[in-house]
């Protein structure tokens, strides 16, 4: 009876410390870990937590042991996981996503897992609470839907390939820029926007950009689906794998057609009149030193012609301003259809308009230019119902025999053409020096009418 009693104490013993290691064995585990562990009985009272879960809310483990949950969770808390508790309490498993705010006061995301302890019977004893922090996870997942953002709300198209040039992905911008759906694209190569704008060189230098430095940037004609070319500004990324390899390259380019249009159109401004479209002052004086070096190098000559349109006023006053420039654009298109296209007709404002006459034979070919110029502008015009006819004074200077700068020769086409204006108008006359070089006063006389 007593070696029983002695067997019976002992392996009571042994089961007692083996049930202390192994419960001193799991709560080591549960310490190890860094996710939260906590277990609640059915009275929502804390019967154990680990480490993590103390340090996680500053904690000690007397202040938690035997704590209810409401008060240790707070009234906002408490509401906010109550129908999860009830859900574990039934004997059902919930997981949520909740932010918590850490001791430190910085805000952790956390994804929790209630699981609740069953006993052999079916009861339900209380639940474990298992909570993972994932505030990594979800500042990377915030990064990706930021770029996914980005990427299908941009306004530059986007066109990402893989290492062989096929193309992987494209945005809503790539398509509304092409034309091309993504599903058209995928599995293609960038080879359905070439133009043939450009030639093998052109795309050999580039790649050879991209495989010294990573990328490459610049203007590049491309087409669209519907067969139209445009320009647009591109820029090539390499993406290397860890080990160095490309592995993807990413494209990003914006739709300058209509800004290079407008950037053209600004230049064209700067140097044309708006109203007629015609060189203005500045690119005629430009163009007149041009022709005048032209001219010394061959020899050759040159005519600068001063047009001042007679009773223009007169028209402008009485017809209205209206049609007083559409005069101004017809007299413009009357002046470039009695020229060569090597020759130059200006605007200078108002009525006044300038003609160069690249290498003309003699003086006998101009004063013929300049008869049938006369003639075209006389000719009666009609304007939105109304009828106008005007005249022209013209007055001419020859290089080099008038002049050998710009200046020189436009004071005396324009001198010559005061001059007809002084004896009757609607002439020309080609300029002559005054005959007395010491008279400075009133125009010079001239030399043909």
């Amino acid at each position: 009876m007593t070696e029983s009693t002695r067997r019976a104490k002992a392996h009571s013993i042994k089961s007692t410390q083996a049930l202390a290691e192994s419960e001193h064995f799991l709560k080591t585990i549960a310490n190890s870990l860094p996710g939260l562990i906590a277990y609640w009985d059915k009275d929502l009272r804390c019967r154990f937590a680990n480490h993590s879960f103390l340090d996680w809310f500053g904690k000690a483990p007397e202040a938690m042991i035997g704590n209810s949950i409401q008060e240790f969770m707070g009234e906002h808390l408490f509401s906010l996981n109550e129908p999860f508790i009830r859900g574990a309490l039934k004997g059902e498993k919930q997981q949520f996503e909740r932010t918590l705010t850490k001791i430190d006061g910085s805000i952790g995301y956390t994804l929790a897992n209630y699981v609740p302890d069953i006993t052999a019977s079916g009861d339900v004893a209380g639940f474990f609470v298992l909570v993972s922090e994932v505030t990594l996870l979800k500042e990377a997942e915030a990064k990706l839907q930021l770029s996914a953002s980005v990427f299908h709300n941009t306004v530059e198209g986007i066109l990402v390939t893989d290492a062989d040039l096929v193309i992987l992905s494209v945005n809503p911008a790539f398509t509304q820029i092409t034309g091309y759906r993504a599903e058209e694209a995928i599995g293609k190569t960038p080879r359905i926007l070439k133009s043939k704008h450009h030639d093998q060189a052109f795309y050999a230098a580039m790649w050879r950009d991209i495989d010294a430095t990573g990328h490459w940037q610049g203007e590049i004609w491309n087409r669209r689906k519907d067969g139209e070319v445009y320009l647009e500004w591109l820029t090539i990324t390499k993406i290397h794998s860890s080990i160095g390899e490309p592995i993807q390259y990413v494209s990003v380019f914006n739709d300058i057609t209509k800004s290079r249009y407008n950037d053209e159109r600004i230049k064209h401004l700067a140097f044309h009149d708006a109203l007629t479209d015609l060189p203005n002052r500045s690119l005629l004086m430009d163009r007149l030193d041009h022709q005048i070096a032209k001219a010394e190098r061959g020899k050759s000559g040159l005519a600068v012609m001063f047009l001042d349109l007679d009773r223009f006023k007169v028209v402008n006053d009485t017809l209205g301003h209206e049609i007083g420039d559409d005069l101004l654009r017809a007299v413009a298109q009357k002046l470039q259809a009695q020229v060569r296209q090597s020759d130059t007709v200006s605007r200078l404002g108002g009525d006044e308009f300038i003609i160069l006459l690249d290498s003309p034979a003699n003086d006998e070919e101009v004063a013929y230019i300049a008869g049938r110029v006369l003639t075209a502008i006389n000719e009666p015009m009609e304007f939105r119902g109304r009828a106008a006819q005007v005249g022209a004074s013209i007055g001419i200077a020859m290089f080099p025999r008038d002049g050998n700068t710009p200046v020189e020769l436009m004071k005396r086409a324009d001198a010559a053409m005061y001059a007809v204006k002084e004896s009757g108008r609607n002439t020309y006359r080609f300029f002559k020096p005054p005959t007395d070089e010491g008279d400075m006063g009133g125009p010079p006389a001239m030399s043909r009418t």
